[in-house]
């Protein structure tokens, strides 16, 4: 399980999506809390990878440890990133930003079927110079 969690965290830090999609279950679900979305089958997971690496054009992330039931995996890490761009409703600093990430995954079929990524909004805003309030208005008027 955590080969496959290893080897998506280094295709989404090379902004591969063709290699990502590749590691996902055709029913995979993706969940970002902070941003309030969910992406269900692969067409939809390949459109928010893609979105996602258009606002974060140089994401990359690390994952320093895991642990597993021997059904779900979760790891923990770091992820750098800077936003860019107005899709969040302003525009940031330009800065990269550097936070702790959650992840927690499970499997079908010897792929990754789900993945919860868990990050801190407010800290990725101060980070970027934006407001999180605005932030959250413009991202949650989406999703609803």
């Amino acid at each position: 399980m955590f080969e496959l969690a290893e080897a998506l965290a280094v295709a989404k830090s090379r902004r591969d999506v063709a290699a990502a999609v590749l590691l996902l279950h055709h029913d995979m679900v993706l969940e970002t809390p902070a941003f309030g979305t969910l992406a269900r089958g692969l067409a939809a997971n390949e459109e928010a990878l893609t979105r996602f690496f258009a606002s974060f054009p140089d994401y990359e992330v690390v994952l320093d440890g895991h642990a597993s039931n021997g059904e779900e995996l979760v790891c923990w890490g770091t992820v750098r990133m800077t936003m860019t761009g107005d899709r969040f409703g302003m525009v940031p600093n330009s800065r990269r930003a550097e936070l702790p990430v959650f992840i927690q995954f499970s499997f079908k079929d010897d792929l990754i079927a789900f993945e919860r990524f868990f990050f801190d909004l407010s800290a990725l805003c101060a980070q970027s110079g934006v407001s999180t309030d605005a932030v959250r208005r413009h991202v949650f008027a989406d999703v609803g």
